[in-house]
């Protein structure tokens, strides 16, 4: 038997971003199950390093502190108190909490990105960017919006939610700005760019040795034949860690922040005493491996900039272990929508609800394979059906309850698809279904169980 690793596996929680509060959608996705998955892997012994945190620099928060006709500051003082609620609600752990308003943090951020220009590892570079022709604004991020290049969905400046791939005012068709509706006009600026091809090879390497979901692999399959951006680490805009030095007038790109604010953070936590890039990466020799639990928009991010950015700091092996990603999840049948009121905001939800039930439904109806549907029917059948088992009282009818069929039954069907096959998933859920009767006539017994076999219908 091979013997077990004594190194540290970090996993990264998503840090939300300061414009909102966390609704139920968040907590099915990235938060729960990070938090899932650490809490199973130190049972069994490993050493896991969970970072979690809060984005309060995304330009995404000065908008709509501008929307709501607030403070920013004072906004972001409201969400993150509503974000921190409702981790304590649902019972989300961590090791290392990354925290934009520290300023320590933002002194390591700037600290990092200054060092790394100033040795020559990232170059200054003369570069064409756009600002809006009517407002003044640099476009990137929340203050452009087009079509996705490689898919033609519509996107912002960041990336696109429908394929993944990543996104600029330089690469959207058809931009404009966000806020006023302007034409963009090509700018030229001198700013740190990090030349991802530079890091092929590496990149290469981390894809290679990742357990990466197929969704995951199609955004990078576009890598594979065409050259990676250069991405720039910083802009002259309105928000953000601002800089000094060699870099004075700028700020740091949001992104950019984030993959250096993991390289700290662990760093930190594994090594208090620590100090400096140089001792921050040789805290990481205590790290075996990096996982990710991230939403499929932000591929292009934790799969190749966040690592370019660990090796371009000097760390000096491929770390990443994989990513677990999730689809959107759905409220009756929509999605969340903030400017529609239609969401259920985790804080309110968890103030009135059992905190094992939630986190316990939200695992029964991940949308981890596809968009699976939050119904208020659905959870308090779940509620009331599991509820005596945890009491240690289960009912001598065990059948579960017939508003859970149907979900039960469409996830059976999408295990059943070639990619993410698991047919020990699929006879499970087919089991509470046929525990009603359900299911009898359905495909996913026939398949299971060798009866008819459909004909071949190629031509």
């Amino acid at each position: 038997m091979a013997e077990q690793s004594t190194g540290v596996t970090v996993i990264v929680i998503p840090q939300p971003t300061c414009n909102g509060p966390l609704h139920i959608g968040h907590l099915s996705g990235p938060y729960l199950a990070a938090d899932i998955a650490s809490r199973a892997a130190r049972a069994r012994g490993e050493r896991v390093l969970t970072l979690a945190g809060i984005d309060v620099h995304p330009n995404y928060v000065l908008t709509k502190a501008e929307n709501l006709d607030m403070d920013p500051l004072e906004m972001v003082a409201r969400f993150r108190g509503q974000i921190t609620t409702a981790y304590e609600l649902a019972r989300i752990g961590y090791d290392a909490f990354l925290d934009p308003q520290d300023p320590g943090y933002q002194a390591a951020v700037a600290g990092m990105l200054t060092e790394l220009v100033t040795n020559g590892t990232v170059p200054m570079r003369e570069v064409t960017l756009h600002e809006c022709a009517d407002c003044g604004r640099t476009l990137h991020h929340s203050y452009v919006v087009g079509k996705c290049a490689n898919c033609g969905e519509g996107a912002n400046g960041l990336s696109c939610e429908g394929c993944g791939a990543f996104a600029s005012a330089q690469t959207l068709v058809d931009p404009s700005c966000a806020r006023c509706g302007g034409s963009p006009r090509p700018v030229t600026a001198t700013v740190p760019v990090l030349p991802l091809e530079d890091y092929r090879e590496r990149l290469l390497a981390e894809w290679m040795q990742a357990e990466l979901p197929g969704r995951v692999r199609s955004v990078l399959e576009q890598y594979l034949r065409t050259p990676l951006p250069d991405y720039p680490l910083a802009y002259v805009t309105d928000w953000g860690i601002e800089l000094a030095g060699p870099l004075a007038g700028m700020r740091v790109d949001f992104p950019t922040e984030l993959g250096f604010s993991y390289l700290y953070g662990a760093a930190h936590a594994l090594r208090p005493r620590a100090n400096g890039l140089t001792q921050w990466v040789e805290a990481w020799n205590d790290v075996d491996g990096v996982w990710h639990f991230n939403g499929i928009d932000n591929a292009f991010y934790f799969a190749i900039l966040y690592p370019a950015i660990l090796a371009a700091c000097g760390v000096p092996r491929p770390l990443s272990r994989g990513a677990t990603v999730n689809e959107l999840y759905l409220l009756e049948g929509k999605k969340f929508s903030t400017s529609r009121n239609h969401a259920l905001w985790a804080d309110e939800f968890l103030a009135d609800e059992d905190a094992e039930l939630v986190r316990l439904y939200l695992s029964w109806d991940r949308p981890d394979r596809y968009q699976s549907d939050f119904t208020e029917a659905g959870y308090r059948a779940f509620c009331d059906y599991i509820r005596p088992f945890l009491d240690g009282k289960p009912p001598r009818d065990a059948a579960v309850p017939s508003e859970l069929v149907a979900a039960e039954l469409e996830r059976a069907d999408q295990a059943l698809r070639l990619i993410g096959f698991d047919s020990a998933l699929a006879i499970r859920c087919l089991l509470a279904a046929l525990s009603t009767g359900a299911g009898l006539d359905s495909g996913v017994l026939a398949a299971l169980a060798g009866r008819d076999r459909p004909a071949f219908g190629g031509r």
